[in-house]
């Protein structure tokens, strides 16, 4: 089969197909044959060798993919060859038949595409999870958004707006603007030409946000301390930025705010129920059409390069998928 194998610690335009074995099923898993497989940040980490997870060479990357089942290990139900599913996976997913373990599977709803599905099983449990489980945002608060046009952002958005939240998201430049809109937020700011952090204390009446939700680290969580409000939460979800913050503890006393991570690939280990109950939450509200990612392009898997690029210069919005 053609994938994308990496064999060394190498840069992203360094990504090429190649022919690799097929991979074996086994017990307790589904052989998909991959339609479409998104793209994260954390790939562009993977293949430098800077993420935590360091795998063994040679290794396939990709994280998420949608397709179709083509066959059944023993011991699982619930699934036959020719179902439509997606997957998130620690590995594997630029490729062109992909073993998964069948709990890490899901079928898709009749209406959604093949790139709609590569683009779900990432950031939007992760959204969900910060949100509902972390952050507890309750209807009628304020929930302020970084990088709001970008796949765990607009998912942010629309899952705030569908929890009853009055929804900010921050983005750069006109046409991000109007991508966060576009997914509900019912205000955007433009961080690159105003002061987002007074233009928040102007949207909330001087009483900030009831939850940030910061995938960007940096100065944006630095500044985003001044904008909270009293008994907020500040979300973390990663760092963008390339900075990790540390917090003076006298800001998080004094307005008695509560800052809380989430790192959705741990619960498969600690809180694996939480995984199933996430994803049928997730299903509901797609159904109920209150969620549905944002694709900003599909790119032929040999063209992975490409699509890393858009996403690594923050050129892209949304979710940038590859077609094996």
């Amino acid at each position: 089969m053609k994938a994308v194998v990496v064999d060394r610690w190498m840069e992203p335009e360094e990504l090429r197909v190649r022919e690799a074995p097929e991979p074996e099923v086994t017990p307790g898993t589904l052989a998909i044959d991959v339609r479409a497989a998104g793209c994260n940040f954390f790939d562009l980490l993977l293949v430098r060798g800077q993420y935590q997870m360091k795998p063994p060479f040679p290794f396939i990357p990709g994280g998420e993919l949608a397709g179709v089942v083509r066959e059944v290990g023993s011991g699982v139900e619930g699934f036959r060859p020719g179902d439509r599913v997606f997957a998130g996976v620690s590995l594997g997913a630029y490729a062109e038949c992909a073993v998964v373990p069948a709990v890490a599977a899901w079928r898709m709803p009749d209406g959604m595409s093949f790139e709609e599905g590569a683009a779900f099983p990432v950031v939007y449990p992760t959204s969900y999870m910060g949100l509902v489980h972390r952050a507890h945002l309750a209807v009628g608060e304020t929930l302020l958004v970084h990088a709001a046009a970008g796949g765990v952002g607009i998912a942010a958005v629309q899952i705030g707006k569908a929890l009853g939240a009055r929804v900010i998201g921050t983005a750069g430049g006109t046409d991000k603007l109007a991508v966060v809109r576009q997914a509900g937020a019912d205000v955007a700011i433009d961080y690159r030409d105003d002061d987002w952090v007074a233009r928040v204390q102007a949207e909330t009446g001087g009483r900030g946000a009831d939850v940030i939700y910061d995938s960007v680290g940096g100065d944006v969580f630095d500044r985003s301390l001044k904008c909270i409000a009293w008994s907020g939460r500040v979300l973390v979800i990663g760092f963008a930025s390339g900075r990790i913050p540390e917090v003076k503890l006298n800001r998080v006393l004094l307005k008695n705010i509560a800052i809380v991570g989430l790192h959705w690939g741990a619960y498969a280990l600690h809180e694996p129920a939480r995984i199933a109950e996430t994803f049928h939450a997730l299903l509901t509200l797609q159904r109920e059409g209150r969620v549905r990612p944002t694709i900003y392009r599909s790119y032929p898997l040999a063209e992975l390069p490409a699509a890393l690029e858009a996403l690594g210069s923050r050129r892209s919005y949304g979710k940038v998928v590859v077609n094996p």
